[in-house]
């Protein structure tokens, strides 16, 4: 039997930056824009709240680049406070490390298993696609879908009963299969 299991993200990760004000460490990014153009240079920056003291720090996105380097589409998603955009740029490797940021995707993604008929006895292999990169420990995600604790999912994996390609210890944020022989 064959089954696919998705993990999605429900909102904006916590920006994870010291916060100068009170030295909090979390910031929630809501998706807002602030767009500052100088002539033909323009900056952007995507906000984010302090989670604890309210204070506003801005993530920088663009930093004097020629307006016309800039697509129009993105400029108005940018103008349009997206925040499709706004995921899609604090995934961006090149803005984490830019802003020396961190995300924590704890209570942002939720995983998406469908409704499952399982005969009992039966091999079950699970595909599992990311709809975003989300690290997640797999054995967390093979817990909650199967509905077993992660000692269950440990045990079964020290036996043999639960195999993979991939390393299944650590986080990952690609897709990967497993089977589970009952």
């Amino acid at each position: 039997m064959s089954e696919t299991w998705v993990v999605v993200p429900t909102c904006l990760p916590l920006v994870l930056r010291r916060c100068h004000t009170c030295a909090s460490e979390r910031f929630r990014a809501h998706g807002k824009f602030r767009v500052n153009a100088h002539h033909k240079l323009i900056d952007a920056w995507l906000l984010a709240l302090c989670t604890r003291c309210g204070e506003t720090t801005k993530i920088t996105v663009l930093e004097r680049v020629n307006v016309r380097s800039v697509r129009p589409e993105v400029l108005d998603l940018m103008h349009g406070n997206d925040p499709g955009l706004a995921a899609e740029l604090l995934q961006d490797p090149v803005v984490r490390r830019r802003n020396h940021i961190a995300l924590d995707w704890d209570d942002a993604w939720r995983l998406a298993t469908g409704e499952p008929d399982r005969p009992e006895g039966e091999a079950i292999e699970v595909s599992v696609r990311f709809a975003a990169r989300i690290p997640v420990r797999p054995v967390r995600l093979i817990a909650e879908g199967l509905g077993l604790s992660r000692a269950e999912v440990e045990r079964l994996l020290a036996e043999g009963h639960l195999v993979s390609a991939v390393r299944l210890s650590g986080k990952l944020t690609g897709d990967f299969t497993f089977t589970l022989k009952r």
